[in-house]
């Protein structure tokens, strides 16, 4: 994003107005448990789009976050400070048991339970396969099925093996395996949000350009 007056352009949350729902407060992690105790708006020049500055206040920890956030034809979108420090949610388009593994991948990483990282990292991926009908015995099979029918690109293809193999050896360890390298576990887990953003983030972007561009 360019610009922050671009929030709610092209791609955001349907509506025009903030949904508490959304947020999740930084300190207690509770979250859509909000109420507004100030608001500003800033008008764009010569234009009617508009930037709105809330400042919330967490109904179970009482403690503030200002949201920046602005609405195009049909949609919004937001940024929260200071943001969570700890993975909460997955975006909305993608499916519960994709988002379910990867938000615990996450959490694992953020732990510094390399280990457990990898196996959820792995999880994921293969719920993804699975969910996007991927044909195989086993996930080597179903990455495979997926970049033959064009929908993993060869490099893509290349780091899917990568995540697998490094999940395999932290789910099926061999007698003295050496710990898994923190650093690869962190990499493969970059590779997971590149691969779904891939499957499910980009798909509802163009989706919603092309809603855009119809009306």
């Amino acid at each position: 994003m360019s610009s922050l007056w671009n929030l709610g352009e092209g791609f955001g949350y349907k509506g025009r107005e903030l949904g508490l729902n959304q947020i999740t407060c930084p300190f207690c992690l509770e979250r859509g448990n909000f109420k507004t105790v100030h608001h500003a708006e800033k008008k764009k020049p010569n234009a009617s789009k508009k930037l709105n500055f809330d400042t919330l206040e967490c109904g179970n920890c009482k403690g503030y976050v200002m949201v920046l956030w602005s609405a195009g034809a049909n949609l919004y979108d937001f940024r929260v400070l200071p943001r969570p420090s700890r993975v909460e949610k997955y975006p909305e388009e993608w499916p519960e048991a994709v988002g379910r593994f990867w938000v615990q991948a996450h959490r694992n990483l953020d732990d510094e339970t390399w280990d457990s990282a990898a196996v959820m990292a792995r999880s994921a991926l293969q719920a993804a396969m699975r969910e996007q009908e991927a044909k195989g015995k086993n996930l080597k099979e179903e990455i495979d099925d997926l970049a033959d029918k064009g929908l993993l690109p060869p490099i893509m293809q290349e780091w899917a093996h990568t995540l697998r193999l490094l999940g395999n050896d932290s789910a099926h360890p061999e007698a003295e395996q050496p710990p898994v390298e923190p650093q690869d576990v962190r990499d493969i887990i970059q590779f997971l949000n590149f691969l779904l953003e891939l499957l499910y983030s980009l798909p509802k972007r163009i989706s919603q350009y092309r809603e855009r561009d119809e009306t």
